[in-house]
């Protein structure tokens, strides 16, 4: 397999994409906080004093997804069409997941943008909470998904079913497990 961010030098460079043609893309990535009970309860009630957590890891995302083209260095900068935070919270694990998924119609897809999202949320989630948990641990961030350009779709074998996007049919089908926050 090549590498297409390599010239043959070995330097790194962004890839050309200008004579790709614009398609609908779509990714998901989805990504685990562990935290303390104490946390999570007050995550869950919205007690935390730095404010409404979810809220603020939501709007981080959002600007994640829309900033990765300054943090990664070879991605381009896209036009967003669309980007959605999502989060679950599992009472048993005292875990909060977070999916996101972004869109675009454009040359090259948005998995970096997805990733991005997903640690930005997480990422908030932490900082908001850190003077009440010390242990707090970001875990399984991955891409679940996606779709467009040359490759079509593809869907990440090692993603646990059910998919975060399909989570809020598992709860209503067991009747335990998960909270819903959009």
């Amino acid at each position: 397999m090549e590498l297409s961010h390599f010239e043959e030098s070995g330097r790194a460079v962004m890839v050309d994409v200008t004579e790709k043609k614009d398609t609908e893309r779509e990714a998901e990535a989805t990504g685990t906080i562990l935290v303390n009970r104490q946390v999570f309860d007050a995550i869950k009630a919205g007690t935390v004093g730095k404010g409404d957590v979810l809220a603020v890891a939501q709007t981080a995302g959002i600007m994640g997804a829309k900033r990765t083209f300054e943090l990664i260095p070879m991605c381009h900068i896209l036009p967003i069409t669309g980007c959605r935070i999502r989060f679950d919270m599992d009472e048993e694990a005292c875990a909060v997941h977070c999916t996101c998924t972004v869109k675009v119609t454009g040359k090259t897809g948005v998995e970096m943008e997805a990733l991005t999202g997903v640690t930005t949320a997480l990422l908030t989630i932490y900082d908001m909470c850190k003077a009440l948990d010390k242990s707090m641990e970001i875990t399984e961030v991955y891409l679940v998904h996606k779709t467009g350009g040359k490759s079509g779709e593809i869907r990440n074998e090692k993603a646990r079913a059910p998919q975060r996007a399909g989570q809020t049919e598992y709860r209503e089908q067991t009747g335990k497990g998960l909270k819903t926050w959009d």
